[in-house]
């Protein structure tokens, strides 16, 4: 089994990182192997309403000058599929929206080639507007009919400066539970 997890945050060891890797680390000590990609960095664009991806049906967005071709192939070979962001504007960052629009478009060009994968959002907030962004990600899921664990309160840490989702003990107890309940079903489903 492996799941892979992107994080949209332009900062690659920032607070959504940090609670990526407590529900990767939960993941990893149960045997579950893990990829963590890193969206910062990488040029990933907003879906151009093409459409071609439906002609083709070769589980690819037609646009393959950036990396969301990347990242879908990533998706596709995992059981599982992790998306988090730091919450800007009540919402998740540019990025993680564009490989959500463009991945998403693909897979229902082709057969919702996510169903019955397991997803999870993680997001971080400095003190609001991170339901928002974890709606954002579970309709990506949901439509995707895409299987989503839960866990004993929303998947969100707070944090506004590098290291705060530290002190958030209720955040990052959300996120190993998050993890350990992510396992479950993944061994539910290839049982």
């Amino acid at each position: 089994m492996r799941v892979v997890a992107f994080n949209g945050s332009p900062r690659k060891d920032g607070n959504t990182a940090t609670l990526i890797n407590i529900v990767l680390d939960e993941l990893r000590n149960e045997g579950i192997s893990t990829e963590l990609v890193h969206l910062a960095g990488k040029e990933i664009h907003g879906c151009i309403a093409c459409y071609n991806c439906f002609g083709n049906q070769d589980q690819h967005c037609s646009v393959q000058t950036d990396f969301a071709n990347e990242c879908i192939d990533r998706m596709l070979d995992a059981d599982g599929i992790i998306f988090g962001s730091p919450t800007y504007f009540a919402d998740v960052t540019a990025e993680l929206k564009a490989l959500i629009d463009r991945s998403g478009l693909v897979a229902k060009a082709n057969a919702d080639m996510f169903r019955r994968k397991v997803g999870a959002a993680v997001v971080a907030m400095r003190r609001g507007g991170a339901v928002h962004a974890f709606d954002t990600i579970n309709h990506f899921f949901t439509i995707s009919q895409m299987i989503i664990p839960g866990a004993n309160y929303w998947n969100m840490g707070i944090g506004l400066e590098k290291g705060d989702v530290d002190n958030d003990n209720e955040g990052k107890l959300t996120m190993q539970v998050l993890g350990q309940n992510m396992a479950w079903v993944l061994k539910k489903i290839a049982a």
